[in-house]
Order: C-alpha cells, then structure tokens, then sequence
C-alpha cells in the first residue's frame, strides 16, 4: 500500500507532529508500505503570524492536485488543519476519494490562550474540516471523550510509542549543562505561550532550571528568567543525552493531546513532573514513573524520589510498531488506485517505452 500523508507541519520544524509523521512512515517502510509526505516544501509559501519558523502554503490546490495525481497513492492521510490540509480536504471531496485526519492540537485551547476566540468557534470549524473523514485519528481516551462532547465522532484510536533506540540511558553526562548546580529540571518544546512554560520556570526550586525549544517566546523568557539555562534545538542523540543526565523532566503544558517528550524522557530514566491533566493523565496517571499535582513544586521536588530504572521500564510499553499498526488498520483504500497500481505492475508492457 502506498500512503500519502499531507502536512502543514514539516522540516525545519521540531515538533510532535513532525515526529510522529516520520516514525510512522518509517515503520511503515519496515512493514514493507510506501509512504510519501506533502508538505509546505514543495509550494510557495508565508510566514505563519507569531510563528515564523511555520510556513503557510499560499493558494496550494492546483499544485497540490497535480502532486497527489502523480504520487497515485492508495491511501490519503491529512495530518493538519492548516492551508495544505484544507487542499487536500477539497481533492478528495471533489473526487470522492476516503481519507483520515488526525488530531494532533487542541486548537480551541490553544487559540483562546493566545487571542481570546471562543473555544466553541473553533469546535465548529474542527466539525467542518474533520466531519467528511472516514476517521479522525486521536491519540487517548481524554481527546476522544472532549472531542465526542461537540459532536466530533467519527473516531479512531492511533496512539504514540517512542524511538527506544535513540533514547535510551546515555552514560556521559551532557556538555551542555557541565557544572550545574543539581538537581537538574528540565523542560523540552516550542517555547511558546500554550506550552505553559512560565508556570515552570515561576517555581521555586532548587539546583537549575532548563529549557530546550524555540518559539516566538524565547526572547522574553530569556530576559525574564536570566537564571534559567536555554539551550535552543537539539538533535535526538542530543537530547537523549540532556534527558539522561537531569533528574526530572517538568511538563508544565495543559493543552497537550499527548505529550511525546513525556515518552522520550521515560526512555531516557527520567521521572515527569506534571498538571492532572489530558496528556499526562493519558501517558502517566496512575504510574509509578510520575507525579502529577496542581502544585507543579510539589510534583517536581517528590519525582526526585522516583525509581529511573522503572521510567525506563514504562516507556517500553509504548512502540511505534504497534502505533502503526492503529495507523493502517484504520486506513481507507482508493481501490481505483490500487487495482491501476496491481494491473501496471503485472502487466510490463503497461510501462514499455513504445517502438
């Protein structure tokens, strides 16, 4: 099967989506599928406002149609909500072609964070975009459960896993936090007003504050919280070393749909630190492994007592093949494209230059 996942989220962007795509396209090459990306690389495109590392695809349905007729896939995958999921959306309408989406973030929480837009505007759009898909794609109970709440059903479990062989317990200790004072708090992701940071790095902790990400709110933190240290992008050898080397990882968002850094982390041996809410209650309520708390000093300081070789032991349970698996099984096939695919491939001739 050849699936074609269209994104508005792509390189050089370092976020879940962006992970979760490539892990799944990998692991479906391994099970012997094709798998293809669309992304913001191949049309013109604008800064995102606020954003500037996302770029928006501007008017992308012409091109977009001409790139998905010659790809032929047999399975039409639209990760995002944004200019490119909105074409693709339309193509297989048009066409009436079946087609998943996911649900990777909580655009009404995130929306009325940063502008005040009412979260049931929002709802109403998600309704629209996500209502003509055979299945959104959802990774937890909480999502699912908050999305059934406005009327948003046609739903499919396709959980997260984490790469075991990138992180894993790294013995060197990180260079770039040689000679902190300990304990070591860490943070991991865009460094952006959803994320929540500041409730982090407002505690009153012991040892050192870190952060890795960017985001159009790095600068002021940086300025507000000169004590704190910024490491900016990392690669994932990189950060499996960071994670390795502190002693809790502090997950301060309450907007996440899962939270994989929560997962890459736990790889790495080390206990979470976060809010009660969707996402950490998803990934680690009820473990041995974290401690949620509405007092996220409280949480921080009690994880330092946190068996590591357990976290590790927990972020096992959840692998990409077995996510992907989800992934397929709720994938609907354009059988037009894949008899035309089989019938080229048994027939040589179809593809012979003519004499």
């Amino acid at each position: 099967m050849k699936v074609l996942t269209v994104t508005d989220a792509w390189h050089p962007q370092v976020n879940g989506v962006v992970r979760t795509i490539e892990a799944t396209n990998r692991e479906l090459q391994l099970a012997g599928h094709q798998a293809e990306v669309l992304s913001p690389l191949s049309f013109r495109t604008l800064q995102c406002p606020g954003y500037p590392e996302i770029r928006l695809s501007l008017l992308p349905y012409r091109r977009l149609t001409r790139l998905i007729d010659e790809a032929r896939p047999d399975s039409i995958h639209i990760a995002t909500e944004g200019p490119l999921g909105t074409a693709a959306r339309r193509y297989c309408l048009r066409r009436r072609i079946p087609f998943t989406t996911a649900y990777h973030t909580r655009f009404p929480q995130y929306l009325k964070a940063m502008y005040g837009i009412p979260e049931a505007w929002v709802y109403r759009f998600l309704r629209w975009f996500h209502g003509p898909a055979q299945h959104l794609l959802t990774p937890t109970p909480h999502v699912e459960r908050e999305l059934a709440e406005w009327g948003i059903t046609n739903i499919g479990r396709w959980t997260r896993g984490v790469d075991l062989d990138v992180f894993q317990t790294v013995p060197d200790p990180s260079p770039l936090i040689k000679d902190l004072p300990r304990p070591l708090f860490l943070c991991v992701g865009r460094v952006s007003v959803e994320k929540n940071i500041h409730a982090f790095l407002d505690l009153d902790l012991p040892g050192t504050k870190i952060v890795a990400g960017i985001g159009p709110e790095l600068e002021t933190l940086k300025r507000r919280y000169p004590e704190t240290r910024f490491l900016g992008v990392l690669s994932r050898p990189e950060l499996a070393q960071l994670y390795s080397s502190v002693d809790v990882f502090v997950f301060p968002s309450r907007t996440d749909t899962f939270g994989l850094v929560m997962l890459e982390a736990l790889a790495c041996g080390t206990p979470v630190a976060a809010f009660p809410v969707q996402g950490p209650l998803d990934v680690v309520g009820g473990t041995a492994v974290a401690v949620l708390d509405e007092d996220l000093r409280k949480a921080a300081l009690a994880a330092l007592r946190i068996d590591r070789a357990a976290c590790r032991i927990h972020a096992e349970s959840y692998s990409w093949k077995a996510a992907t698996r989800q992934f397929i099984d709720l994938q609907p096939v354009n059988t037009g494209t894949m008899q035309a695919r089989q019938g080229l491939e048994n027939d040589p001739s179809a593809s012979a230059p003519a004499a």
